[in-house]
């Protein structure tokens, strides 16, 4: 059995003159991914690797979930082929995954995960928000056939937040 986290990366600045790579999470973004992470701790097992894009806003992300699952620097990887946008490359990643992770959470960028997420899993994702979550479960013991899985859990920030709390943007 494998399963598969993927992690939108959570509201991120879109100042015009900063380069794309170098984004940085918003207030939002910040209290969003502390939200789910925190959230995330007691609601699934813990992963035993962790896998990010190398854009800031992703990295940045990540280290929430990081530091909530209490994972070993060791097992936080940094894969500059999840800075993808049509998800054939995070495909890829899945694919060629060590088969020794069980348990695999992946931080990266939209359109790509809800790509993956709607090819990979059982249920329709319209559009993976910032911070979003999705579970996906494989009956398999080998990544390389990890090609349709059961969608196990899906949590959106905005479903966390008290319902009186809202954000502009």
């Amino acid at each position: 059995m494998k399963n598969l986290y993927l992690i939108r990366h959570a509201k991120s600045s879109w100042k015009l003159l900063l380069d794309d790579h170098k984004r940085p999470l918003k207030k939002r973004g910040i209290s969003d991914a502390v939200l789910v992470s925190e959230h995330l701790k007691n609601l699934v097992p813990k992963p035993d690797v962790l896998l990010t894009s190398d854009a800031k806003r992703a990295s940045s992300t990540a280290t929430y979930f990081k530091k909530a699952f209490d994972i070993n620097t060791d097992f936080f990887l940094i894969n500059k082929s999840l800075y993808d946008f049509q998800g054939k490359d995070v495909l890829n990643v899945i694919k060629g995954l060590n088969n020794f992770f069980d348990i695999v959470l992946i931080v990266g960028h939209n359109h790509a995960l809800t790509s993956v997420a709607n090819i990979l899993g059982d249920i329709a994702i319209n559009d993976l928000p910032t911070c979003g979550f999705v579970n996906i479960e494989f009956a398999t013991d080998n990544w390389r056939f990890a090609n349709y899985g059961q969608t196990k859990n899906i949590v959106f920030p905005r479903d966390l937040r008290p319902k009186n709390q809202r954000y502009v943007n």
